[in-house]
């Protein structure tokens, strides 16, 4: 089992991979030329992201999974520190009235990013004890207190998330979350209960933040301010509607010269659909497909409870955002600002998901 799916996943994400650095070459030199005066600034960056990512997660294929379960809640709280600290003059940056980034000297880093992973691993750590001490028959507060201890973490980085605000990120933590307590076996009753509270506690945020209810009325009527709220995801619709079965060819998209907003990151796939047309987006879709199957199968054959669940959270991250991308581009659900994994442009991001790569990676050798 172990060279077989490890091998699958090396050679789907290294393909998605690919693809990403064709489109973003595609997409960037001309923006990149005309902003910096140099076609590869961009192309550049990504390379050297991904090349940090790959050592990144060659370590963490390297380190005993023990050793990262002792420092889950260490890592965990370093990052909700982490976040924290974007609200420090000087440190912090924020655009669109929105706080995200830390920025020292060269070094810009989003939190957030880097939470999604460090969170799933605390996650996975706790749910573990918490199914474990929930299984006694003498219910009593001390059984309650990993679980407890779950939700407490969970609540803190709700707060701070709002108060970026991020609801986007909240919503794919809330996901992934929900997915791993669903799995890890605990009681129904228990799951039920958070689920439909931290639904609630969502819901309740989305309604007090007005950007977040115009995205949403903007597609339940796209149509209705083309040239405002609405411009974004009717110039992706020309976009993906341009391309047609194959495409315009590499390079040849339209919308990407001015009329396309966003384009080296949220909207990259309307991109790419206009050059590769229907037929390459299926392949990619396909590729992020048979990710979440195989690392769905590495979680059901490993042989303890925090591999398996580390493995659920780290496939469940990949494919949701995968999936509100792409479905965001198609008009399918409202425009979140999530990026697409492994091919948006962004370092936070791809460093991240190289390194949760390099997790599922040890806990498919180790299965």
């Amino acid at each position: 089992m172990r060279n077989k799916y490890a091998k699958t996943i090396i050679t789907l994400i290294g393909s998605i991979i690919i693809i990403g650095i064709i489109i973003l070459a595609s997409v960037s030199t001309i923006y990149s030329q005309q902003k910096l005066g140099t076609p590869y600034y961009f192309l550049t960056r990504q390379v050297i992201y991904l090349l940090i990512g790959i050592f990144g997660a060659y370590i963490i294929y390297k380190i005993d999974l023990e050793k990262i379960k002792k420092y889950s809640l260490f890592l965990v709280l370093a990052n909700i520190a982490l976040l924290a600290a974007v609200f420090i003059p000087g440190i912090g940056w924020g655009s669109g009235g929105a706080k995200r980034w830390i920025i020292l000297g060269p070094l810009q880093l989003q939190p957030t990013e880097l939470l999604k992973l460090t969170f799933i691993i605390f996650a996975a750590t706790w749910l573990t004890k918490a199914v474990e001490s929930l299984r006694s028959k003498k219910i009593t507060i001390t059984n309650f207190r990993h679980l407890a201890m779950c939700c407490i973490v969970f609540v803190v980085i709700t707060v701070i998330l709002k108060k970026q605000p991020d609801i986007s990120s909240f919503a794919v933590l809330f996901s992934i979350f929900s997915i791993m307590l669903f799995v890890s076996g605990i009681q129904l009753r228990y799951f039920l209960g958070i689920a439909t509270l931290g639904l609630t506690i969502l819901i309740s945020i989305i309604l007090t933040m007005p950007h977040t209810i115009k995205r949403i009325e903007t597609f339940l009527n796209p149509t209705d301010d083309i040239l405002g709220a609405g411009y974004q995801i009717h110039q992706a619709a020309i976009a993906i509607g341009s391309g047609g079965l194959f495409g315009l060819g590499l390079g040849m998209g339209k919308q990407k010269m001015g009329f396309l907003p966003e384009t080296l990151s949220d909207t990259i796939f309307a991109t790419f659909a206009e050059e590769t047309g229907f037929v390459g987006c299926i392949v990619l879709i396909l590729l992020f497909i048979a990710f979440t199957w195989t690392g769905f199968n590495i979680a059901k054959n490993t042989k303890d409870k925090f591999s398996s669940m580390a493995a659920v959270g780290i496939v469940s991250w990949i494919s949701i955002q995968a999936f509100i991308n792409i479905s965001a581009m198609l008009g399918i659900i409202p425009l979140t600002g999530i990026a697409l994994p492994f091919i948006s442009y962004g370092g936070s991001h791809l460093i991240t998901e190289l390194f949760a790569i390099g997790l599922l990676l040890n806990i498919a050798k180790k299965s």
